[in-house]
């Protein structure tokens, strides 16, 4: 029997050493154990004089029992509520539908230790047939999160997941509807759904963000809005980031589909937009299952996520040579550096001569340069 130090990682990611000890019981088999004891002089000593011996006592006296570890669905309930301080609503939801539509099935009857890689890379190998490498990445992260729990909880030696390698998702490729296509878009659509599009088109809010709109969130007076929750899963939740609560300018262009939206939905004095039941929208999916899909095939545009009409405002703004800070902000980032590293290409650039200030200056002599005779050199 030998003691052993092994660094943990705690939940404030502070890293810190504990004492183990590793051994094999009376039927052949290998024990990994922790001592509960941090490394520290005193506690080594006390393991080789009083922990180690009594171990043993048990050993020869066949009275060691192995403790039971819990299985994945067991432990599961403990990491979410461990965690569940820190996790936005919407979150939380999102959470326990990956796990028990992807991880319970195959994984969740498993006990903690005796999760294996191989194990892990056969239920991804299965998992990446319905589902596309981004969806896949959230996944492993649900399943991640817990795992790395029971480490940390010294239930098991390592995270098995992180032997595995992640599938990588496919760069999403921006690509912009044009102000001829958005007038398509709109010119085909009724209603609740001509509006929707357009309040993305026109603002560049963020789905989850248009969903959860209400009435008292919108100021005709200023012509502002100011976005107040994100509703995803029939849940309402927090905005993704401090800085996505702000002030959306109404532009001239979104101010008329805001004016109709309200005599549809503005005598109920709730949410911007409702269901054929007057209650609040479910999620973005129904929207683009049974609407934008439907209006873009109509259209006969080719298929882009309904995102684009956040990506489609930012894109149009910058192109025709709107200040990046304001772009900025009304898309919610926290800063314009956030905006330049998505959509610098679309920034308009003027067609002139730059450094045109240094020539006069710094040209030998006072003398012009002859651009033609560079041009043949």
């Amino acid at each position: 029997m030998r003691i052993y130090i092994k660094k943990v990682k705690n939940t404030k990611g502070e890293i810190k050493e504990s004492l183990w000890v590793d051994f094999y019981d009376n039927s052949g088999k290998r024990q990994r154990k922790t001592l509960k004891l941090s490394n520290t002089k005193a506690n080594m000593k006390l393991a080789k004089k009083k922990i180690i011996p009594a171990l043993l006592h048990k050993l020869e006296s066949n009275k060691f029992i192995e403790k039971s570890v819990p299985t994945l669905n067991e432990y599961k309930i403990k990491s979410f509520e461990m965690n569940k301080s820190h996790r936005r609503d919407t979150t939380i939801n999102d959470y326990e539908i990956s796990y028990k539509k992807h991880i319970e099935p195959i994984l969740g009857k498993k006990k903690l230790d005796k999760i294996k890689a191989s194990d892990l890379e056969l239920w991804q190998n299965k998992v990446i047939e319905s589902v596309s490498p981004r969806r896949l990445r959230n996944i492993r992260a649900v399943l991640s999160g817990i795992l790395s729990d029971a480490y940390r909880d010294e239930l098991i030696d390592k995270n098995p997941l992180t032997l595995v390698r992640t599938i990588k998702a496919d760069k999403v490729d921006i690509k912009p509807f044009s102000i001829t296509e958005i007038s398509t878009i709109l010119n085909s659509s009724l209603g609740q759904e001509k509006n929707f599009f357009a309040l993305g088109f026109f603002s560049g809010m963020r789905s989850g963000e248009m969903i959860g709109l209400k009435w008292s969130d919108i100021d005709f007076f200023r012509l502002e809005i100011k976005p107040q929750r994100s509703r995803r899963m029939g849940k309402n939740g927090k905005l993704k980031t401090d800085s996505s609560y702000r002030e959306v300018d109404i532009l001239d262009s979104l101010l008329p589909y805001l004016k109709n939206q309200y005599q549809i939905t503005g005598s109920y004095n709730s949410y911007v937009f409702l269901n054929n039941d007057n209650e609040p929208l479910y999620d973005i999916k129904r929207i683009r299952d049974y609407s934008w899909k439907k209006t873009l095939k109509k259209c006969e545009l080719d298929y882009r996520p309904i995102y684009h009409t956040r990506h489609t405002f930012a894109t149009i703004m910058l192109e025709n040579g709107e200040d990046i800070l304001w772009v900025s902000n009304m898309l919610g980032h926290t800063d314009s550096t956030m905006t330049l590293s998505k959509y610098a290409r679309y920034i308009k650039r003027e067609s002139k001569k730059r450094g045109q200030f240094l020539k006069k200056e710094l040209t030998p002599n006072g003398t012009e340069i002859d651009t033609e005779l560079l041009k043949t050199a």
